[in-house]
């Protein structure tokens, strides 16, 4: 089953039904599954219930490739692209009518509920065969569902906001030189006073997905997938599944889930600006402090075709920011090939899974999405070395 699997995800064919029917059709899953041709209920259950499984078969994929000697940990790039959720807009809504449409299915449910009492004669017809006859009518259940969604929606919204609120009066808080304690009680208060925008929206199909801005300038429910690839063979060393659609508070995480993966710490390091904060380039001095390593973050926007300005001379001002001493550090010799090389590194990588028709994850909640992504990271990761291992043969 895990053959099929995790060879149906390499050619981009990762639907159930679409798995069982190529074990009937196409040689190779023929000869994968050993004639076998499983249920796709069967292929999907396997799926869910192998989760953690398959999460640790990118690990294993990537100690494979470091044996065979194509992650060098020389020159890394981390970025992140969109992954679009297994969510429709049809289905989301906005905070302010969430509670007039919860009154409405109470009553519609309440109708369907009494009106279900009276029907006896008409079960062989509503019912499929095989089933007792006693389930929900399917009009009932929708209903139902929908209204249990709307129940846990609006308790999300007000949550969120509830942190946002708090993040932000922490920050104004500290600017302003106050202790801990104060720091604290106006980020109690102001949490207890924040209320969602009434456009603030939740879809009831995937309730952890974001509404994000893809690379085509469309809006869609979608994750944001971070990922370390090493520049070598383009190897991805690390990845990440989150639903917030900005990197900037990525990149700790990133680091320290890439020294988990690999052991050790690459060196060097390149960002895009997405990743640039004040308290991200503190972060990436006091690492470089403790590790042989550099990071090269760009400190503004740059369009593929902007050259990097030219070497700065003289020495820097004592007093200058982090930002600063960053961008004079891009504007060196040095920053200037490495950073150079970030789009070659990283961004063909996200070209080439979503070329696959990978730009979306076929599980829902972020439970079990960001697992999903580390296997078509390993897929992704395996056929590298397959493609390696060839090269060497030949």
């Amino acid at each position: 089953m895990l053959r099929i699997v995790l060879y149906g995800y390499c050619v981009g064919v990762r639907s159930s039904r679409e798995l069982e029917r190529a074990c009937t059709d196409v040689v190779a899953f023929r000869w994968l599954s050993a004639q076998q041709a499983p249920d796709f209920r069967s292929i999907g259950r396997f799926r869910g219930r192998h989760l953690a499984a398959l999460t640790n078969v990118f690990l294993q994929a990537l100690q494979l490739c470091q044996a065979a000697g194509i992650v060098s940990l020389g020159k890394v790039a981390l970025d992140g692209t969109k992954v679009r959720a297994n969510a429709s807009r049809q289905k989301d809504m906005s905070y302010a009518p969430l509670s007039a449409k919860q009154r409405i299915l109470t009553d519609e449910i309440s109708e369907l509920m009494s009106e279900a009492k009276t029907v006896d004669d008409d079960e062989d017809a509503r019912f499929c065969p095989g089933k007792r006859g006693d389930e929900l009518p399917a009009e009932r259940a929708n209903r139902q569902a929908r209204a249990s969604a709307m129940a846990v929606a609006p308790a999300s919204l007000e949550e969120e906001a509830a942190a946002k609120a708090r993040q932000l009066a922490h920050e104004k808080a500290r600017k302003k030189g106050d202790d801990d304690v104060d720091i604290t009680a106006a980020g109690d208060k102001a949490a207890a006073e924040a209320v969602p925008k009434p456009t603030e929206q939740r879809n009831f199909t995937d309730t952890d997905a974001r509404i994000m801005k893809t690379a085509d300038g469309s809006y869609h429910y979608c994750f944001n997938a971070q990922g370390v690839v090493d520049a070598d063979h383009q190897v991805i060393i690390a990845t990440m599944l989150i639903n917030k659609a900005t990197d900037i508070q990525q990149l700790a995480p990133m680091i320290e889930h890439t020294q988990a993966t690999v052991g050790g710490m690459p060196a060097p390091w390149s960002a895009d600006a997405g990743y640039c904060s004040a308290a991200n380039l503190d972060h990436v001095k006091d690492i470089e402090a403790a590790d042989p390593t550099e990071f090269f973050i760009s400190t503004r926007r740059m369009k593929h075709s902007t050259p990097i300005p030219e070497a700065p001379r003289g020495r820097i001002l004592a007093n200058a920011t982090m930002s600063e001493r960053m961008a004079r550090k891009l504007k060196t010799k040095k920053g200037k090939k490495i950073y150079a090389r970030r789009k070659a590194i990283v961004e063909p990588v996200f070209g080439q899974i979503h070329t696959r028709q990978d730009k979306y994850v076929l599980l829902r909640g972020i439970e079990e999405a960001a697992p999903e992504w580390d296997f078509l990271a390993a897929c992704r990761n395996l056929l590298k070395l397959h493609s390696f291992r060839i090269k060497m043969a030949s």
